[in-house]
């Protein structure tokens, strides 16, 4: 299943992996959850306790690729890289509109 499926459905949880400063600076996706990319082994529990698929983002994919990365390891079932956080946006608000 694709990402735009996945945000269609309307069934997601968004995890930005960026720090606070950097939300403060350029913004964010009002419904997704800061939880910067060193937090995630912390929060691992946390995260791999929810029962819909995680999209991770960040400012460029980077960041969220590596989280990603460490989540699935850990077990984390359904998880996408939503890469960098404006395009993402437009993305979901473009879905939005349709």
């Amino acid at each position: 299943m694709g990402i735009d499926t996945i945000l269609k459905s309307g069934k997601y949880k968004l995890i930005d992996v960026r720090e606070p400063i950097e939300l403060d600076m350029d913004g964010s996706i009002g419904e997704a959850e800061n939880i910067p990319l060193g937090s995630i082994e912390e929060r691992k529990e946390e995260l791999l306790s929810y029962d819909v698929p995680l999209i991770i983002f960040c400012r460029s994919g980077n960041r969220s690729g590596k989280a990603l990365e460490y989540l699935t390891k850990a077990g984390l079932k359904e998880g996408y890289n939503g890469g960098g956080w404006q395009a993402l946006k437009e993305q979901i608000q473009n879905i939005n509109a349709d």
